[in-house]
Parts: C-alpha cells; sequence; structure tokens
C-alpha cells in the first residue's frame, strides 16, 4: 500500500495540505514517498536522457488539466513521472558532459530539505534569525579564503548572472560618486565637494530627489573592459544598468583565452586619453567556454593604476579555493568584488551563489529603507538585516546547504571532488590531442574541453560545421550521452564541461567514438564530393 494512500483526513479540507504541527506527519509521509520515488530514479537511471523531443512531450505537459485536482499525492507523482522525471537530464549520469551543471552533494540536498520546510526568508532578522547569522559566517568564510580583508563583506544571490549585475552597479555607483566628488572638489563653483545624491551616500534616492542631474554627464562616459571570452553578463549587465551594451569594451584574448593584458592596457590608456571612465574591469576566474583564468596579478596592477573597480567573475573557477590548486587564483585577493557559483564547482543544488566585495560600505548603494521592513531604528539598534545589501527582498535560505556541506564533508572533501573532475579534464585533453579524429582549442586549466570533429585532410569548414552539428544532435536525440556546442572564430565547435567526478576516462572515450559514428553516418549520406573520409 503506497504510503500517500488516503489517510482519515478529509482531502477537501484545504488546510490538510498546509504544513502546521497538526499536519506534520503527513508532510513526512508525502515527503518519504517522493524520497522513496526519486531515489529509485536516480539509481535506476542508465542515460542522461530519453531523447524526447519538444513535439513529442508538448502534449502529455498540455494534456494536464490544473483546474481538475487529483486530490492525491501519489496520484500527483504518478504523474509527474510522465510529465518531468522520465525525461528529465539527468546530471549525475557520467555521460552528460554538456553544461556546468554538476551532480549535488547529499548534505546539501537534507538541507534543501530543511530550508523549504522552514521556508525562512533571508531579508530581515525577524524573518529568519539564525539564518541570518548563518548566511553572514558563509560570506566571511568565502572572503577569507579569497583573501578580500577585515572589511570584506556580500550577499547570498540566485546566481551568477545577478552577481556580476550587482557588481557592476556597485563599480558604476561607486565610479559616478568618485568623479561627481573629484569634479566638485576642482570646479571654481564649489568651495567643498557638491552634495551627492542618497543613491550614493545613504541608497535611498526617493526621500531627496533621486540622482543630480549632472550624472547625465558622467554615466555616459563610463566604460566596462572585460575578455572577449568573459560572461554575456557582462554585456547584459551594462544594459539593464542603463549604459547600454556599448560601453562594454571587450579585450582580445590570447590563444590560451585568456585576457591580454597589453591589449587591457592600451584600452585604459584610450579611455582615459578620450575622456572616459573606466568604471570596471571584468576579469574570468573559470570562462563559460574554456574554463581560462584570466591574469589576475598583472590586471590587479593595472586597475589599481587607473582606479578602475577590479571584478572577477570565478563563478566556475571558485571550486579553486578549497582546491590543492588554488594557486591559480593568486591576484584574486586584490578585487574589489568577485562573484562565486557554489552550484557549479561546490557541487550545490541550485541555486547557490554570492558576490563578495572588499569594503563592506559599497554595499551601501544597494541599501534602501522600508519602515514595515528594515527601518532606520534597526540599525542603530544593531539588527542585521540581509536585505540592505541585497538587490532582491525575499530570499531562500540557500545558504543552508553549504553551510550543512561543510559540517559534514568538509572544505577539503569538495576540493578534492573538484579536484578529480580538473584531473580528468587533463587526461580527457591528451586523449582529444592524440586523436587524429579531432582538433582540440586548447589545454585546459579547470575542466572544459572545447574540440571539432575533423572529417578530412582538406576540409570544407562548412561541411566541418555541419558534420558537428550533426553529431551533437543525433548524439542528444539518442539519449546515450549529452555535449554541448559553441562557436570559436566563426566555426562550430563540441564542449564537454566536466564536473562529475564519476566520469570516467572510458566514458569519455565512449563519448568520442559516438560523435566519430554520428558524423561518419552524416557523411556517407552527402554527395559523393564530399565522401573523402579521413
Amino acid at each position: 500500500m503506497s504510503l500517500l494512500a488516503h489517510s482519515a483526513e478529509d482531502p477537501a479540507d484545504n488546510r490538510a495540505h498546509l504544513l502546521t504541527n497538526g499536519t506534520a506527519q503527513r508532510y513526512h509521509r508525502a515527503v518519504t514517498e517522493s524520497v522513496r520515488r526519486i531515489s529509485a530514479k536516480i539509481a535506476g537511471t542508465a542515460r542522461p536522457f530519453t531523447g524526447i523531443t519538444v513535439d513529442g512531450l508538448t502534449p502529455t505537459v498540455s494534456g494536464v488539466d490544473l483546474d481538475a485536482p487529483l486530490h492525491d499525492a501519489a496520484a500527483a507523482l504518478d504523474e509527474l513521472e510522465e510529465v518531468y522525471l522520465r525525461d528529465a537530464v539527468y546530471f549525475h549520469h557520467p555521460r552528460y558532459l554538456a553544461h556546468l551543471n554538476c551532480p549535488v552533494v547529499i548534505p546539501a540536498l537534507v538541507g534543501e530539505a530543511v530550508l523549504s520546510a522552514v521556508n525562512s526568508s533571508l531579508d530581515t532578522w525577524d524573518q529568519s534569525a539564525g539564518g541570518t547569522l548563518i548566511e553572514r559566517r558563509l560570506i566571511d568564510w568565502t572572503a577569507e579564503r579569497i583573501g578580500l580583508g577585515e572589511a570584506a563583506d556580500g550577499i547570498f544571490t540566485s546566481g551568477g548572472s545577478q552577481s556580476n549585475l550587482q557588481a557592476m552597479l556597485l563599480a558604476r555607483d561607486e565610479a559616478c560618486r568618485r568623479e561627481l566628488t573629484r569634479e566638485g572638489a576642482t570646479s571654481p563653483k564649489f568651495s567643498t565637494p557638491p552634495p551627492l545624491s542618497t543613491s550614493f551616500e545613504r541608497g535611498d534616492p526617493h526621500e531627496q530627489g533621486g540622482p543630480p542631474s549632472r550624472l547625465t554627464d558622467v554615466l555616459p562616459r563610463l566604460r566596462i573592459l572585460t575578455s572577449e571570452c568573459s560572461h554575456f553578463s557582462i554585456r547584459k549587465s551594462a544594459t539593464l544598468l542603463g549604459m547600454g551594451a556599448e560601453a562594454v569594451i571587450a579585450v582580445p584574448s590570447d590563444e590560451n583565452k585568456r585576457m591580454r593584458t597589453d591589449e587591457l592596457a592600451a584600452q585604459l590608456a584610450r579611455c582615459e586619453r578620450d575622456g572616459l571612465i573606466p568604471m570596471a574591469v571584468v576579469a574570468t576566474a573559470g570562462t563559460t567556454d574554456f574554463g581560462s583564468i584570466d591574469p589576475l596579478p598583472e590586471i590587479a596592477g593595472l586597475c589599481a593604476g587607473y582606479g578602475a573597480w577590479m571584478h572577477v567573475d570565478a563563478a566556475y573557477g571558485c571550486g579553486l579555493l578549497v582546491s590543492r590548486r588554488r594557486d591559480l587564483l593568486s591576484g584574486i585577493e586584490r578585487a574589489d568584488s568577485v562573484t562565486v557559483d557554489y552550484h557549479k564547482s561546490f557541487f550545490q543544488p541550485v541555486s547557490s551563489s554570492a558576490i563578495l566585495v572588499r569594503d563592506r560600505a559599497t554595499l551601501k548603494h544597494v541599501t534602501y529603507h522600508a519602515d514595515y521592513l528594515n527601518p532606520r531604528r534597526m540599525v542603530e539598534q544593531r539588527i542585521p538585516n540581509q536585505v540592505d545589501k541585497s538587490i532582491q527582498t525575499t530570499r531562500r535560505f540557500d545558504a543552508l546547504k553549504l553551510w550543512l556541506t561543510l559540517r559534514i564533508m568538509g572544505a577539503q572533501a569538495v576540493g578534492e571532488l573538484f579536484d578529480e573532475v580538473v584531473d580528468r579534464a587533463a587526461d580527457a585533453w591528451k586523449l582529444l590531442h592524440d586523436d587524429p579524429r579531432f582538433d582540440v582549442v586548447v589545454e585546459p586549466q579547470l575542466s572544459t574541453l572545447v574540440f571539432r570533429y575533423v572529417p578530412t585532410t582538406d576540409q570544407d569548414p562548412e561541411l566541418s560545421d555541419r558534420v558537428n552539428l550533426h553529431a551533437r544532435e543525433a548524439l542528444f536525440a539518442s539519449g546515450e550521452a549529452i555535449v554541448a556546442s559553441t562557436v570559436v572564430g566563426g566555426r562550430h565547435y563540441l564542449k564537454f564541461t566536466l564536473l562529475n567526478p564519476e566520469t570516467t576516462l572510458e566514458d569519455i572515450a565512449t563519448v568520442l567514438d559516438l560523435i566519430a559514428e554520428h558524423a561518419g553516418s552524416f557523411l556517407a549520406e552527402q554527395p559523393r564530393p564530399a565522401l573523402s573520409a579521413r
């Protein structure tokens, strides 16, 4: 008999579905059954995907009448098998090699169960209590690992894109504050610097009329400099912040896909010459496509020389903070802000990310006060409200997952898992480098490999593009493995992103053979002149 079979509770009693002291046993039965089912599903997964198509699955989902509830959790889980679980993409499978999605550690899943049931909101102390202190302790721990200093602070976020957005917001407002103060101090019209808007002083522009009109002269001059290989969220952030994508200057990368510091220096000098303000330089510690790490010490030196905010997007590479390869992040300690994604290389469930800053005072740029939420008297009473640091209000207690991971496993164990996938990528690079069927772009610093099936010695680039795209799509449709794709130099390439310590070199070799088989089948169907196989 199912653990979720009808009990004496009346399913028509809506309050019976609320988690309260009176329904705790019902909650226990429901969660126990769901965990039993998903455990069996995870254990029995034979491949990462079924190959279902959008057209194949849409009628099943669309056919569900959301206005006709089942009144039975077991029946709902049965239905969920059909609309989701059967055809889900399973990141824990060793032949899922596509994106920056990791298998998750069990202690974090325990945290997920706790935080979702208690449902604390981390915006204010009176909604979270100990949750606030746990999050603040984890921020301090991360800042210590980075080496940001005693004045550091930060906040958990929904992901790297939000962390990068907040970093750019802080950098923008700091650049405006400095520029307006400088202009005020040197202008003959002012004996003292002109008053800045509350948006730059106290974080509440609505109380005193918003930003000064002179900001309209400063904002168009702001520039963000970042590698051509950096994450798209930097350009998106510039747009969201009202600066426009044209405010982002793409700095060329070298043959290893790392930012060229000579080019960065030239662009910074050009900004100075043209009267532009280098508001921020964004260095990447683990690019999405190549896993490359920009030369952080040299970038830090240039930022110091030009007075630019240094942001390090370590969403991917943050796992190095607990790795034996920690020296790869040398220079990150000089950053003004850092993005970390624990849900990438700390093996946490989505979402679990943070933005760290060197100087907690800069977080005033996102501080707004509301009488019903975090009135100013709470500051005087030294009551810690995390909403004072965040661009979000309501936030899940995602920090609990990392807390339990560190308390149960420890940081060293997490680092060893990350080192395993980096080691595996190094071995896989050798495999690809020595295989004449493939061309691999760069030797990885982390766990990403970008490569291309090469159909002929005198290859047609257009044919190679079609072959590689077909091989990826055919592999995905088979469900046997999942790989990603990207574009390098205008040509289509395939990509392995290794974040699963369970993935073996044999798995990788098997996937390469499958890619070659699909590519060969495609070539066999082409007109005769295209059949010169390597």
